[in-house]
């Protein structure tokens, strides 16, 4: 018999949901959903919301897909892993029955009340004790919502992660992981506990939160009311849980001091490992505890996020066709322009705030548009080069922190896809990027290997995981993509 296993990523604009030979480590089916994105509601100005039961639906149809795909036999999954969208914030009743829709990553509606309890706490025990300000994370979005939704506020069980949600529609249980705890700014590094301090300064009782335990954990089985609806066995133990960019990280091996991480879908992100609680001084970068952190073995993750990267890539096709224009047909229109698309530059900044800007909402701009020559191809590259300039800028914050540079490891998906992108990322860059056909719904599976002891080491968790292609910089166009850089910044200094 077979020995399976489920891995879901919630995603913000799909679910997906991956089977695995844990024998093998080779996909034996994977289904996505919607086949178009899923809506993203903004009642207000900088808001992003969605219903957590729009993901519950998509876990239950993609499930049922995969199993079917599959072939799957009564008793052949072994173990279930979630990789989730960061920063989210669920709330449920004592029914557990959501309260109100989710509260999401890109949403900007805390930031004042993260910069007022940065200054009330103070910078030095911010940084030394939580790693970041608190600015727009999830304990801020949590503080919202008792300031201004109060009867909301009287009716909450526990404030939860996606994640959390999905792993209790599953097994009828309530858990989070420490590591998802740090996401949420919730915790104090120094103690390794939740922080009191943050906690007594917002007003918010502990017993709101999940107990917290290892990303590689049981967290309870799948309930048969659960098992019903979505087809699998009841009793099938959940194992393993983590935000979706420690668990790209995870799903690409990257777990030790030095190792980096990369991903360009709807937002862009840089994660790389240290062994020390390392942080900016001005919070534009992240820092939080890794899927494999132990006290005596301490891990940090450390997040680099641009809010408006594949975002940015999907405007413009709406904009210069929708469906009448593939993504493949705008990489080869971006590529028919000379390097640095003479002379137009774009901020992508337009999804929300953004924390490389300290928490502002820069926007996004145009720079340098020349009606009598720039056309859509010059836009499309444009929009690719701000992208990976937008990195560039994290990147050289993350240098700056003492962090390694050297090879990014990435699933060949979302904006890897283009030529162009790779080549700006790696040579404006400066460094090494290899790709692995892997993604997060196939690391949340392997995560759920280790957690259901099928897997003893995160070594043998890694079968079937292959480079598949690998890019270097080369030294004309390393000079070439810095004056591009260069160019970039002078644009994002008239905007800022």
């Amino acid at each position: 018999m077979r020995k399976l296993l489920i891995g879901y990523d919630i995603g913000s604009s799909s679910v997906k949901t991956t089977l695995l030979d844990s024998d093998t480590g080779k996909v034996v089916a994977s289904v996505g959903q919607p086949k178009l994105e899923m809506p993203i509601d903004s009642p207000q100005s900088d808001w992003a919301e969605q219903d957590p039961m729009m993901w519950w639906k998509y876990v239950i149809e993609t499930t049922k897909a995969v199993l079917t795909e599959g072939g799957v036999k009564s008793g052949e999954i072994k173990g279930i892993g979630i990789s989730y969208q960061m920063h989210g914030l669920v709330l449920v009743d004592k029914h557990l029955e959501v309260i109100r829709p989710a509260i999401i990553w890109c949403d900007s509606r805390a930031v004042e009340i993260g910069n007022q309890a940065f200054d009330a706490l103070g910078s030095e025990f911010c940084l030394s004790n939580l790693l970041n300000s608190p600015g727009n994370f999830t304990a801020s979005k949590l503080k919202w919502v008792k300031e201004k939704e109060p009867e909301n506020y009287e009716q909450i069980h526990k404030a939860m992660l996606p994640g959390d949600f999905i792993a209790m529609k599953l097994s009828g249980e309530i858990f989070t992981t420490e590591s998802g705890l740090s996401e949420g700014v919730y915790w104090d590094f120094k103690k390794d506990q939740l922080s009191q301090e943050l906690l007594n300064y917002y007003g918010i009782s502990k017993d709101l939160l999940p107990k917290a335990v290892g990303s590689f954990s049981e967290t309870g089985k799948v309930s048969s009311e659960a098992a019903a609806l979505l087809g699998l066995d009841a009793g099938i133990p959940i194992t393993y849980r983590a935000g979706d960019q420690p668990n790209n990280a995870f799903s690409l091996n990257v777990l030790e001091k030095g190792e980096l991480a990369t991903t360009a879908g709807t937002s862009g992100t840089v994660y790389g490992v240290s062994d020390l609680p390392v942080y900016d001084s001005q919070s534009r970068v992240n820092t939080f505890l890794h899927v494999n952190h132990e006290a005596s073995n301490p891990h940090y993750g450390v997040l680099l996020c641009i809010n408006g990267t594949g975002i940015l890539n999907s405007w413009l096709k709406k904009m210069l066709g929708g469906e009448s224009i593939s993504y493949e047909e705008m990489n080869a229109l971006a590529a028919d322009v000379p390097l640095g698309s003479e002379g137009l530059r774009f901020v992508p900044f337009g999804n929300g705030v953004e924390r490389i800007m300290e928490n502002k909402s820069v926007g996004a701009h145009l720079s340098g548009l020349n009606l009598l020559k720039h056309d859509k191809r010059h836009l499309l590259r444009a929009g690719q080069e701000g992208i990976v300039s937008a990195l560039t800028f994290g990147f050289n914050i993350m240098k700056n922190m003492g962090l390694s540079l050297n090879t990014v490891k990435a699933g060949r998906a979302n904006m890897f896809l283009s030529p162009l992108f790779r080549e700006a990322f790696v040579n404006m860059n400066e460094v090494n990027l290899e790709f692995y056909d892997t993604d997060g719904a196939q690391g949340a599976a392997r995560g759920a290997g280790i957690g259901a002891g099928i897997y003893a080491s995160a070594n043998e968790a890694f079968i079937g995981l292959e480079k598949v292609a690998s890019f270097e910089p080369k030294a004309k166009l390393v000079e070439a993509y810095k004056s591009v850089y260069q160019n970039w910044e002078e644009a994002l200094a008239k905007v800022k």
